[in-house]
C-alpha cells in the first residue's frame, strides 16, 4: 500500500502551507509597516519553511518517527537532489567566472554588439531562444544569469530587472520547447502529439512574449550611455567559458555537466592568465559553493514539506474539490488551469504538477468533450506561469543564488515585480478560454485554432 493511499483526502493537510504564508509573508508585511529597511529579509525563508515543516509533522495518524522518515525521504527525493547539485555548480561557476575576469569581458563585448537601451529586452530574447532550444528553465537561468547581471554596473541598470528578464525568458522556453519535460508530461497524459500541442501553445505564448519584450525594452530604456570599451584578444578568450556553456546547452548537454565543464574552464583560464593561483581558485570555488547554502536549505526543507502534505492527503483533497466545479468544455479548461496552478503552488515543481493533474484533466476532458490538445496546452502553460512566480520555486531560487554569487542581494519579492512575461501569459491563457473557436474533442492531428 502506498503512503498516499493510507490517508484519506484531507483539507487540514494544507494547513502547513497557510502557516508558511502567514509566517513568511505576514511577518514581512508587518516588518514593512514598522518601518524596517528591506522587510523581506527580516524573516529568513529557511526559518519559515522550518516552522511550516514542524506543523506538517503534527498531521496524520502515523508514529512520529514514521512521519519524520516520510519528511526525510521528501528532502532526499531525486529531483530535489539534482536541484541542489545545480545550485552548487551554478554558485561555483559564477564566482570563478567573476574572479577570472570573464564578467568584465562579457560586459565589454556585449556593449559593442547590443545597444545599451535594448540590453534588458535582448537578455529576455536570448533567454527565450536558449530555453526553447534546450527545454530547461533552470539550465537557462544558470547559464545566462551571470552574464546578464554583469551588465548592471556598467550600464547603470537595476540588477533585479536584468535577472527578471532572464527568468521570464527561461519560462517561455520551458513552456514551448519540444524537449521540455513539461511538454512531454502534458502531451502524454492527454494522449496528443507534441507538434499539435506546440501549435496551440505558440498562439498563446508568442503574443505574450512580444508584449513582455516591449515592456522590457521600455523598462531598460533608461540605461546609461557609456563610452564603448576597447576589446582585445584577452576579452575574447575570457568569455569562452560562457560561450561553451551556451553552445553545450543548445545541443542538449546535461546542465550539471555543462556547469562543471564551464567551471573548470573558467578556473583554468583565470589561472593561466594570472588572475589567481591554484589555491586562489580553490578559495573562489569554496566561496561560490558556500554562497548557495541558504538556497540549498530552502530546497531541502521544501521537498520534505511538500512530501508530508502530499502523503497526508492534501493534494488529493485539493484536486477532488476543483474537479467538482467542472460543468462543460470551457469550465473544463478553466478548471484544469486552476487545478494545475494550485497543485504547482504546493509542489513547487511544474512537471510534478502536470503528472498529478494530468489524469484528472484527461477524465474531465473526455467527460465534457473538451479538446485534448487545448487541455494539454492549458496544463503546460498554467504550470509554467505559477512555477515562474512562486518565490520558493527552483527557478527563483537559482536566480537569487546566482545573484548572491555576483554579490547582489536580491529578494524574491523584488524579483517577482520584474517578471513581466508570466502575468501577461496568464492573461493570454484566460483570454483563450473565450477566444478559442473550437474546443470540442477532435483528432489530435487537427490541432487547435484560437
Amino acid at each position: 500500500m502506498s503512503e498516499e493511499s493510507r490517508n484519506r483526502p484531507s483539507g487540514l493537510a494544507l494547513i502547513p502551507f497557510a502557516v508558511f504564508a502567514v509566517f513568511y509573508v505576514g511577518l514581512s508585511l508587518y516588518a514593512g509597516r514598522q518601518g524596517f529597511d528591506m522587510p523581506w529579509y527580516k524573516v529568513p525563508m529557511p526559518i519559515a519553511f522550518l516552522v511550516a515543516s514542524a506543523v506538517s509533522l503534527l498531521f496524520g495518524r502515523r508514529r512520529f518517527s514514521e512521519k519524520v522518515d516520510i519528511y526525510a525521504r521528501g528532502m532526499g527525493e531525486t529531483n530535489i537532489m539534482i536541484m541542489c547539485l545545480i545550485f552548487i555548480l551554478a554558485g561555483s561557476f559564477a564566482t570563478v567566472a567573476k574572479g577570472s575576469g570573464a564578467v568584465d569581458a562579457a560586459v565589454a563585448l556585449a556593449q559593442i554588439v547590443i545597444p545599451a537601451k535594448l540590453m534588458v529586452a535582448g537578455v529576455f530574447f536570448v533567454s527565450c531562444a536558449i530555453s526553447t532550444a534546450i527545454g530547461t528553465s533552470c539550465g537557462t537561468i544558470a547559464a545566462v544569469a551571470p552574464i546578464a547581471l554583469s551588465f548592471a554596473g556598467p550600464l547603470q541598470l537595476p540588477p533585479v530587472l536584468l535577472l527578471g528578464s532572464v527568468v521570464a525568458g527561461a519560462m517561455f522556453g520551458d513552456n514551448l520547447s519540444m524537449i521540455s519535460d513539461t511538454t512531454i508530461a502534458a502531451t502524454r497524459t492527454q494522449g496528443v502529439r507534441m507538434k499539435d500541442k506546440f501549435r496551440a501553445n505558440v498562439l498563446i505564448a508568442a503574443p505574450a512574449a512580444l508584449v513582455a519584450f516591449a515592456l522590457y525594452a521600455s523598462a531598460g530604456s533608461a540605461a546609461g550611455e557609456v563610452a564603448l570599451p576597447e576589446v582585445g584578444w584577452r576579452e575574447g578568450v575570457l568569455i569562452v567559458p560562457y560561450l561553451i556553456i551556451l553552445v553545450l546547452a543548445l545541443v542538449g548537454f546535461n546542465v550539471m555537466a555543462l556547469l562543471f565543464s564551464g567551471t573548470l574552464l573558467a578556473a583554468g583560464l583565470g589561472w593561466t592568465l594570472g588572475k589567481f593561483d591554484f589555491f586562489g581558485a580553490l578559495d573562489l570555488l569554496g566561496k561560490g559553493t558556500l554562497g548557495m547554502s541558504e538556497t540549498l536549505i530552502v530546497a531541502l526543507l521544501a521537498g520534505g514539506l511538500f512530501r508530508s502534505v502530499q502523503v497526508n492527503g492534501g493534494i488529493t483533497w485539493l484536486t477532488e474539490r476543483i474537479s467538482r466545479l467542472v460543468k462543460g468544455p470551457r469550465s473544463c479548461e478553466a478548471g484544469v488551469a486552476v487545478l494545475t496552478a494550485a497543485v504547482n503552488c504546493f509542489t513547487a515543481n511544474n512537471t510534478v504538477a502536470i503528472v498529478i493533474a494530468g489524469p484528472i484533466a484527461k477524465e474531465c476532458s473526455d467527460r465534457f468533450g473538451a479538446n485534448a490538445v487545448r487541455i494539454a496546452s492549458v496544463l503546460d502553460t498554467a504550470s509554467c506561469v505559477v512555477q515562474g512566480l512562486i518565490p520558493y520555486g527552483a527557478q527563483i531560487l537559482i536566480a537569487i543564488g546566482v545573484a548572491k554569487g555576483q554579490d547582489y542581494s536580491i529578494d524574491a519579492v523584488s524579483l517577482l515585480k520584474c517578471l513581466y512575461y508570466q502575468p501577461v501569459l496568464a492573461a493570454a491563457v484566460f483570454l483563450s478560454f473565450f477566444l478559442a473557436r473550437r474546443r470540442t474533442v477532435g483528432r489530435p492531428s487537427e490541432g487547435v485554432a484560437l
